[in-house]
């Protein structure tokens, strides 16, 4: 696989549902009540029931492994700053794009971003991936 360029950048896109919730807490073993039991929810700083964050981390993973550098990227790294909740109906947008590409390694790094339908962002980060493949 060829490495792609500094500037390459690629995104996808989701609705999140009541469903991705339940089945991200099976799979999690999170059954964090924020994100479960709405009359819980309802008395916390976000007023209602959230999105794990690890969804949208989730999301951008998936733009790593299938779009940029697409599939064969492993993960050696990834940093989030989860900066605003997701709730049930938000379109979650989730941007890789690269920002440096080593000359010595089959490594590159990543600037991440998910935003919801407004615009507004909900996770970035940067992650450090090995291309392999």
């Amino acid at each position: 696989m060829a490495l792609p360029a500094v500037g390459a950048s690629a995104s996808l896109d989701k609705t999140i549902t009541e469903q991705d919730i339940e089945l991200f807490g099976q799979v999690s073993l999170d059954k964090n009540p924020v994100h479960f039991d709405e009359a819980y929810a309802k008395n916390t700083r976000f007023g209602g029931r959230i999105a794990h964050g690890m969804i949208s981390a989730g999301l951008i993973s998936a733009v790593i492994g299938t779009q940029v550098p697409g599939p064969g990227s492993i993960y050696l790294s990834q940093s989030l700053k989860f900066r605003a909740p997701v709730r049930i109906g938000d379109t979650v947008t989730a941007t890789v794009t690269v920002t440096a590409v080593r000359e010595d390694k089959p490594i590159v790094t990543l600037e991440t971003v998910a935003k919801n339908q407004a615009g507004e962002v909900l996770v970035t980060g940067e992650a450090v991936i090995l291309v392999d493949g």
